[in-house]
């Protein structure tokens, strides 16, 4: 995603900053290849830092920035950022609103 790579650097330099992910429950090489993305390509942001759940709802956070209301991200205790909204449809408008 444009963008993306850049903005969660920006972020973790102001906040303390998780990657919260689902992954499909019959597809368990999903989760071990989201770790092996985000050790490629983000691990010196997110090195020890991913949770893979279906109930992000039970985290607790400030932000979750969530491009879908499943798995607990509508009823997240924080504020949801919906990521491709109107509102926030690419990463310089969260980062403008965050930042």
């Amino acid at each position: 995603m444009p963008g993306a790579i850049e903005a969660v650097h920006k972020l973790a330099e102001v906040y303390d900053v998780f990657i919260l992910s689902t992954a499909p429950w019959k597809n368990p090489s999903a989760w071990s290849d989201k770790v092996e993305w985000v050790t490629k390509y983000l691990d010196d942001v997110f090195h020890k830092r991913m949770i893979i759940t279906h109930r992000k709802d039970l985290l607790e956070g400030d932000y979750l920035i969530d491009d879908r209301g499943k798995n607990g991200t509508s009823e997240f205790k924080g504020e949801w950022i919906h990521f491709g909204s109107e509102r926030f449809p690419n990463w310089d408008a969260v980062l403008s609103y965050l930042l």
